[in-house]
């Protein structure tokens, strides 16, 4: 059913979930102290390598355009197709757009932040989601969506900031799913920095709450 990127589930359509194929979960809820927006696609049987290929280059979208360094006043369209580019290498493309602003205990998909024509170039303090993606019809579907917020950069110059993205979703991607040998060296890096942040962010508090089994869950897929 994910092979349809905006799925609304009915009693016609649902069906019972197998481990031979790709599960996609977009999640959300609304708090306080903010919103959150975080889809994570999964496999729990063994992937073909398509699948395989597919997920890995979605994620490197994700990556790229989450450590991309940018100019002040930037607008999303000019940059959203470092999203797009490892798709795009292999002919592939997704039929969506790559991402919308978020409220802070607001509307989950909040106008003008975000990657289209019609949003307001991007400054320090927004939140936007980051999230490519690819559909095969009738087959399977895949996405992989963060919230970021826009942080100025340090960069060698030191003049005006520049700005990147700060990913605030702190949840493993799917390791059954990545093909390392196309990430780059960089992407790498990237990858074990982020699980480093998870570690150190959401292991103290499931050691907390005394949440033992999902805390060596959390050490197994966030390992280098």
């Amino acid at each position: 059913n994910a092979a349809l990127a905006h799925y609304s589930p009915s009693n016609g359509s649902s069906r019972k979930l197998s481990k031979d194929e790709m599960y996609l979960s977009d999640t959300g809820g609304q708090y306080l102290d903010g919103t959150t927006d975080i889809t994570r696609t999964v496999h729990w049987g063994v992937p073909t390598s398509l699948q395989k290929e597919a997920y890995t280059r979605v994620l490197m979208g994700n990556i790229d355009l989450a450590r991309l360094i940018f100019p002040p006043n930037t607008a999303g369209r000019a940059v959203e197709s470092f999203a797009r580019r490892a798709l795009w290498d292999v002919g592939l493309n997704y039929g969506h757009g790559t991402g919308h602003g978020i409220g802070n205990f607001l509307s989950v998909h909040e106008w003008p932040v975000g990657f289209q024509s019609n949003n307001v170039p991007l400054t320090a303090g927004m939140f936007t989601s980051i999230e490519p993606g690819y559909y095969r019809d009738g087959e399977f579907g895949i996405r992989i969506e963060d919230v970021a917020l826009v942080v100025e950069a340090q960069t060698k110059s030191g003049k005006k900031p520049f700005l990147t993205f700060e990913v605030v979703s702190l949840v493993p991607y799917d390791r059954n799913l990545i093909d390392l040998s196309l990430l780059s060296p960089e992407q790498i890096r990237y990858l074990n920095a982020y699980y480093e942040r998870i570690r150190a962010h959401v292991g103290p508090e499931l050691r907390r709450q005394q949440l033992d089994e999902e805390y060596r869950w959390l050490q197994r897929t966030t390992e280098p």
